[in-house]
């Protein structure tokens, strides 16, 4: 929406009291913006502390929802539930590097077990390494927009994504029927064009 001059001069006619009372009612409508004001305005921890926070919130959580993997249903819910927390950090704290970092971590943590999840049927299943994959293709999108300091961290958690899939034969077969090329999975090997490339897988009707 583009506010007009007029719109913008009676606002700022308005007297303190008033605008206080306006930000205060839109804050509460609003708590994604109330807690991302919170922390660039008087939050003492920084990005890097909430991350931490929420690697180790990624970890728990997981490690409690592995007891589920017997019900695809219930733990891809848990799954998206976390994915969702993730996204509501990038969101508070704009942590580009966590929005990689930490869905690379919950893709990690997802796959130790590999053995669990083995013992599903592949229908069961589907949907969750689906769902995997696309968060990867997502993750080297991202990677590659990241400053290139990063880039040996993130190969920290593509490298033991990467063998994990590799142990699993179901995963690592849709991986390759979703066009997902391994060589990827190095920061430096991701084509400039990644984003392209997979709009067009997307459009041959991969990935769904």
């Amino acid at each position: 929406m583009e506010y007009s001059k007029e719109f913008k001069a009676a606002l700022s006619a308005f007297s303190s009291i008033e605008k206080d009372r306006l930000i205060f009612r839109l804050l509460k409508k609003d708590k994604l913006l109330s807690k991302k004001l919170y922390f660039e305005l008087i939050d003492q921890e920084t990005t890097d502390d909430k991350r931490d926070t929420m690697e180790e919130n990624v970890r728990e959580k997981v490690l409690l929802a592995s007891k589920y993997t017997g019900n695809q249903k219930y733990f891809l819910g848990i799954v998206r539930k976390i994915s969702a927390e993730i996204t509501e950090h990038v969101k508070i704290t704009t942590d580009k590097f966590g929005d990689v970092s930490l869905n690379l971590l919950l893709i990690d943590k997802i796959l130790d077990y590999n053995e669990d999840l083995g013992r599903q049927r592949f229908d069961n299943v589907y949907k969750l390494y689906l769902y995997i994959i696309n968060k990867i293709f997502k993750a080297l999108i991202l990677t590659k927009k990241l400053d290139e300091d990063y880039w040996m961290e993130i190969d920290e958690y593509l490298k033991n994504i990467e063998i994990k899939i590799n142990k699993n034969h179901y995963l690592q077969k849709l991986c390759i029927n979703n066009n997902l090329d391994f060589t990827w999975l190095r920061s430096e090997n991701i084509p400039e064009n990644i984003d392209q490339i997979v709009k067009e897988i997307k459009n041959q009707g991969f990935l769904r």
